[in-house]
């Protein structure tokens, strides 16, 4: 069994086919996305077309959830100017989408479990098991991590959110971040140099008799191509989003 596992594309289509593409080759036994599909990016219309079609469990990412409410779930502050922002792109994604576009990112769910063996599941989720806002980077304390994500032993944890590909040892099981499909970036970037990075994130975990393998894999994306389809899109504070990848 391979599964492959992503996140955070946030309406980025072009990131998206580069990952699919890279996997037509593989024999993948499922896909499955750990949420923040579609808010953000220039394609939210195209992503939500492309998991239809590929039919893989979807779950419920804070920035899913945004875009359909309006309504700021965690704790990061956000000044004024970026708050309008993403007023505007959510906005504009929402006049994009259909009543039945809307319905099916409504019916993400909170987490997916996949049944690896006949001991262990694959347990997806965005940010922790308990909340798509949970942040769980390296720096996170073992006591914290074993607070967020204890007790489900001894199965195989998997989350997005914090855009970092990472794996964190849980006793028996172990936790695993897949990185960023669609908005890939390097955390430690100082004050007021933010730059995106131009590759897809995501990871393979593999069983096989009862070995278990997991590869994290980055992949360049058509950067050109990503310019292009936000300049057509008409989405708000393009220009603000293409200059992340050309600074």
């Amino acid at each position: 069994m391979r599964i492959a596992v992503f996140s955070d594309v946030h309406g980025n289509c072009v990131a998206l086919e580069t990952v699919l593409a890279d996997l037509r080759a593989e024999r993948i036994t499922q896909l499955v996305c750990l949420g923040d599909a579609i808010q953000g990016g220039p394609q939210p219309t195209e992503v939500v077309a492309r998991l239809r079609e590929l039919g893989c469990p979807v779950v419920m990412g804070n920035a899913d959830a945004f875009l359909l409410s309006g309504e700021d779930s965690g704790d990061e502050p956000i000044d004024e100017r970026r708050r309008r922002e993403l007023d505007d792109v959510r906005a504009w994604s929402l006049s994009r989408l259909g009543d039945d576009d809307r319905a099916f990112i409504a019916g993400f769910e909170p987490t997916v479990t996949l049944a690896l063996d006949g001991e262990r599941n694959l347990i997806g989720f965005h940010g922790s098991p308990h909340s798509f806002d949970d942040i769980i980077v390296p720096g996170t304390s073992d006591e914290e991590v074993q607070h967020l994500l204890g007790g489900f032993g001894p199965h195989i944890l998997a989350g997005g959110h914090t855009h970092v590909q990472q794996i964190r040892h849980l006793g028996d099981a172990f936790y695993f971040g897949c990185g960023s499909v669609g908005f890939a970036y390097r955390h430690s970037q100082p004050d007021g140099e933010f730059h995106a990075d131009p590759w897809a994130e995501y990871a393979v975990l593999s069983v096989d008799d009862g070995r278990l393998a997991l590869e994290f894999r980055r992949v360049p994306f058509d950067v050109e191509a990503l310019t292009a389809a936000y300049r057509l899109s008409g989405r708000p504070h393009a220009e603000a989003a293409i200059a992340q990848y050309t600074r």
